[in-house]
């Protein structure tokens, strides 16, 4: 299990709305881990596979007209199980991620923020410090 400073964590306390997306050929999050992992969690968890792997597995506009998606609303404890009975969409996840999202939007919308002056230049000052190293 996880623990942090020896205190152990429940994911299956964590009861908030979850939307996986994993990529079929990701070689730096393999889908069946990540969906494995979905199983961790507890509340309203919806597990979708797009093609292709890591980065254009995700980055996959609609407009694009690339790859494809499965989705099932089961959810059998093994990834091979629920792949067997996955529905294949073509075109982006997307719109599935969307539609997920919209009929848990229901309520007031919360404003955007006011942007604020600028801090520093890109890519900002942190992405030299070195592990150890003080700002």
């Amino acid at each position: 299990g996880i623990t942090l400073e020896g205190v152990p964590i429940d994911l299956s306390k964590v009861n908030v709305p979850a939307y996986f997306i994993s990529t079929a050929e990701d070689h730096i999050a393999p889908w069946k881990t990540t969906y494995k992992g979905s199983h961790s969690l507890g509340g309203d968890v919806r597990f979708v596979l797009g093609g292709s792997g890591h980065i254009a597995g995700i980055v996959n506009p609609p407009a694009a007209k690339k790859y494809h998606y499965w989705t099932n609303d089961a959810r059998p404890d093994s990834a091979d199980d629920w792949f067997k009975s996955a529905t294949q969409h073509p075109g982006s996840w997307w719109a599935d991620w969307q539609a997920w999202m919209d009929t848990r939007n229901a309520g007031e919308k919360v404003a955007a923020r006011t942007p604020t002056d600028v801090l520093e230049d890109a890519p900002g000052s942190y992405v030299m410090l070195r592990l150890g190293s003080k700002p």
